[in-house]
């Protein structure tokens, strides 16, 4: 194995070996979790006309008085009549102002017990429960930039701008690969020596959790033609390609050698990381390829730290990550030359974020994932950092 290189390094040559993807068009009731390719700005008024902000009556500004009701205004459906300075219009939230009114008089501060199509109105000041034309959006505004991720609130706006369609980044294409004999599909019977396939779903996860596309999801047997096989059809239809296992050293590691053969270019291989030294990264052309460790912790950790950042770049995003401060409330022990992911639970309080570890912490014990809300990034060194210490933490 190379020198091992820091965290920090990895994902630099990470980032500097991606090229972004290209755009197309993503009809709005498909663009959730899509990435914005480029800004979409307002050709319309939001709200387009003035409009109640209330049910009540619509008025002209002026002091107590009362007024004959000529007619009805609904969201939809304008009143077809003007105001009269002695005249109200019943009006529904959202409706159409007819002209001559600029309040709103609620309806629980109008008084039409009487019956007799008139109503008794407080004094009203101009603007008062009423909504004007670009008070949300003025025509011409930047409502959404290019590189954000498309969420509800962001359907909602592009909706209520008019666009039918926004363009997007592609979704990354990701092939799966995990290695092993051992390796048996979930539901199947479990013989002899052989444990159930968890990376292969796990990964496939947090792949699409990054906004990618899953194209395929494969197990590749400890055979050298088999594992070169499977690499070569991998690289011919992904753009990002992941295989889990068989990185090492061993005599059934067959992975790195494969990839050599396919003339896939080494980036890096080990990071002062613990869980998940033995890290691969490599480029294929466009295409990226990542090595991640066998145990299931490593896998998981290694795909956050490093293959995570990628797909938010390829989409346009940002790929940064998401780096906080923590208070530990227990020891956690330092590595005297790696740093550590530590898999932690947060909790609110009111000097900040509060960070325990989720269980044990060794690379195979999977559900110390379970609940985990943060990696608490723990720098190499000697003793332990203190309960009580602060932390830098990466939120998952």
């Amino acid at each position: 194995m190379a020198e091992l290189i820091s965290i920090q390094e990895a994902r630099e040559r990470v980032l500097a070996a991606v090229r972004p993807l290209a755009a197309e068009d993503v009809p709005l009731d498909r663009a959730l979790g899509r990435v914005l390719a480029e800004g979409v700005t307002s050709t319309v008024d939001v709200p387009p006309f003035r409009s109640s902000a209330m049910d009540g009556y619509a008025v002209a500004p002026g002091p107590p008085a009362e007024l004959e009701v000529i007619g009805e205004a609904r969201a939809g459906h304008p009143a077809a009549v003007a105001l009269g300075p002695r005249s109200a219009v019943r009006i529904s939230t959202g409706a159409a102002l007819p002209a001559g009114a600029d309040a709103v008089v609620p309806v629980e501060r109008a008084d039409d017990a009487a019956g007799n199509g008139r109503v008794r109105v407080p004094e009203m000041r101009p603007g008062e429960n009423v909504r004007y034309p670009g008070e949300d959006v003025p025509a011409g505004t930047l409502v959404l930039r290019a590189g954000a991720v498309v969420g509800p609130a962001e359907l909602g706006v592009a909706a209520s701008v008019g666009r039918h369609a926004l363009r997007c980044a592609r979704r990354p294409r990701v092939q799966v690969l995990v290695t092993g004999d051992e390796l048996t599909e979930p539901g199947a019977r479990l013989g002899p020596g052989r444990i159930y396939s968890s990376n292969a779903y796990a990964l496939a996860g947090q792949v699409e959790r990054a906004g990618a596309e899953v194209a395929g999801r494969h197990t590749v047997p400890d055979r050298r033609d088999g594992t070169r096989a499977a690499l070569e059809s991998a690289l011919a239809d992904a753009d990002v390609v992941i295989v889990s296992g068989g990185v090492s050293v061993g005599p059934h590691d067959h992975v790195k050698d494969a990839l050599g053969d396919l003339s896939v270019e080494e980036r890096f291989w080990g990071v002062r990381l613990r869980p998940g030294k033995p890290v691969w990264f490599g480029t294929h052309g466009a295409t990226l390829v990542f090595g991640v460790p066998g145990n299931p912790v490593s896998a998981m950790v290694t795909f956050q730290l490093f293959a995570r950042p990628a797909l938010a770049a390829l989409q346009g995003a940002d790929s940064a990550a998401r780096r906080a401060v923590a208070v530990l409330d227990e020891p956690i022990p330092r590595n005297s030359w790696r740093e550590e992911a530590v898999r932690v639970r947060l909790r609110a309080q009111a000097d900040g974020w509060h960070a325990a570890p989720t269980g044990e912490q060794d690379s195979h014990m999977l559900t110390s994932m379970l609940d985990a809300d943060a990696l608490a990034m723990i720098a190499p060194g000697e003793g332990a950092v203190a309960a009580g210490d602060r932390v830098e933490i990466e939120l998952l």
